[in-house]
């Protein structure tokens, strides 16, 4: 193997640097909701606290999880009594699946050369998330904040995946869409990494990140330079 390559899940496996917030705001406005993202985003905040608190969120799939999280935003926003949960639901869950399968086909290339292994930030259930979405063979560590009991950017969750036994994490490299969470933690345990970011995005450190993509389908080529 040439080394180790993590991923985050939010925002990075499952999309191109675009948070759930946003993405359930656009199924939020499809589905006729009218409150503006800021607005929007202060509730989606609050029904993540809540899923986190959820009695048994340690066994949902992600569909299970999708749902959950629609249940608890939409009583939070002034106009969701009136929208179709399962709309919005179904919106996100179809966008979503249709992201990770098309990054399917980079984790099967670089699974060939590579272990691979996830830091998340996650209520405890991510392995059944990606069992669900039918990735989760491709990963040999998933560091989920919710079971690991540490959360990023504490570097201790980074360390859990690093010293997995049986992994050669020498070189490895972190692939992230945030950037305090992802890529400055990472960067100072002397991983290399990548951000995943619109260009309009401004790095906030002079020698960081190692290296950037629009779409994570690029880091192959960034991988192999």
């Amino acid at each position: 193997m040439r080394g180790l390559v993590l991923f985050d899940f939010g925002g990075t496996l499952d999309a191109d640097g675009s948070r759930w917030s946003v993405r359930f705001h656009a199924a939020y406005q499809a589905a006729g909701g009218k409150q503006a993202f800021a607005a929007f985003d202060r509730a989606f905040r609050e029904s993540d606290r809540a899923l986190e608190r959820l009695s048994g969120i340690e066994r949902l799939g992600f569909r299970a999880m999708v749902d959950a999280q629609t249940a608890l935003l939409l009583p939070r926003l002034t106009d969701g009594a009136g929208l179709p949960a399962r709309t919005i639901a179904d919106h996100f869950h179809t966008a979503t699946c249709a992201v990770v399968r098309r990054n399917e086909v980079l984790l099967q290339q670089l699974h060939q050369s590579y272990h691979l292994g996830v830091v998340s930030n996650f209520t405890g259930n991510l392995e059944l998330c990606l069992e669900e979405l039918g990735v989760m063979r491709y990963f040999a560590v998933v560091a989920d904040s919710g079971r690991v009991g540490i959360t990023k950017p504490d570097p201790r969750l980074f360390q859990h995946a690093l010293g997995w036994p049986g992994l050669v994490s020498t070189p490895a490299w972190m692939v992230g869409d945030n950037y305090d969470s992802d890529i400055r933690p990472a960067a100072a345990l002397g991983l290399s990494t990548v951000w995943l970011a619109p260009a309009s995005e401004k790095p906030r450190d002079k020698n960081l990140p190692t290296a950037r993509i629009s779409t994570l389908s690029d880091l192959a080529r960034v991988l192999d330079s």
